[in-house]
């Protein structure tokens, strides 16, 4: 069995469209998974879900829609396509919408109210769609052939990072981590061993996908935002010995050829302590097979 992959949108905080992004992308978080039976799950749901929307509806070619998407947290960048998902304007569809029940604003909370009429012209009780809302703090639940692990993560506000597979095996499978800081020179309220326990949560992941937001040059004016560097996820991906790191997350000022650089010097770095893990770096329409 296995689970594929696509990226629609690998940015993080701000959309940034140009002829400098074109071809790493410049829509926020968005990635679209499908087990082997052809389930869907969405995972984040930034501007990338608009683009995406607009394939399912081509794809389903008038029969209805469902899935599961999972928000690894609320920031504005991880959920401010769902206004602009067109199925969720289509009576008939269905979505069930998870996260944590630990962040500071309960996610229907937060949804709705993006949706108030203060911000946006269109209500969330006008969308015609079916959208309920679940909870998943740090727990393994089994979807439609799948099933899916989440732990809290280092980021300002909560945030959760997850890990799928096709429910055969606890080895393997994708691990999503959008927003984390790696660095322990933040402060954060984690519980002590935190590191470790990460670490076993991404052993020996098929895939990896990390947010990789700054070089180690930028991180000293951005401690405690609640990203990591290129060197911190590569280090973790080493020690949580995964088959594939995907850089993620790339911060809105860096360039397609900055990208470029920043993947060589990853590939260098794993080569030099003698790994065979491969690196990728997140291009919206690029896919994998989990």
């Amino acid at each position: 069995m296995s689970l594929s992959v696509r990226f629609w949108g690998t940015r993080g905080s701000i959309p940034s469209p140009g002829p400098t992004t074109v071809r790493y992308g410049g829509n926020t978080p968005c990635v679209e998974l499908r087990t082997e039976d052809g389930w869907l799950v969405i995972l984040d749901a930034g501007t990338g879900i608009r683009d995406l929307g607009r394939s399912l509806l081509e794809r389903a070619d008038g029969a209805s829609i469902a899935g599961d998407i999972f928000l690894t947290h609320a920031h504005w960048d991880h959920i401010q396509g769902i206004p602009f998902f067109a199925p969720v304007f289509r009576k008939g569809n269905h979505f069930t919408i998870w996260g944590s029940n630990s962040l500071q604003t309960s996610i229907d909370r937060v949804v709705r109210d993006q949706m108030s009429p203060v911000v946006f012209p269109v209500t969330f009780e006008e969308l015609q769609a079916r959208i309920d809302f679940q909870d998943l703090v740090e727990e393994r639940r089994a979807g439609r052939g799948y099933e899916v692990a989440a732990m809290a993560v280092r980021h300002p506000g909560g945030a959760l990072g997850y890990r799928f597979t096709d429910g055969n095996a606890d080895q393997g499978g994708l691990v999503y981590v959008s927003d984390n800081e790696l660095n322990p020179r933040a402060r954060y309220d984690e519980l002590p061993g935190w590191r470790n326990r990460f670490v076993e949560f991404a052993r020996g992941a098929s895939v990896l996908v990390h947010d990789t937001m700054y070089t180690a040059q930028e991180y000293d004016a951005y401690v405690g935002w609640g990203h990591s560097t290129y060197e911190d996820a590569v280090d973790l991906a080493l020690e949580a010995e995964v088959a594939k790191l995907v850089l993620f997350h790339h911060r809105p000022e860096r360039t397609d050829d900055e990208v470029d650089r920043c993947l060589l010097e990853c590939r260098a770095t794993v080569a030099r302590r003698g790994s065979r893990m491969e690196v990728a770096a997140a291009a919206e329409g690029m896919s994998l097979v989990v």
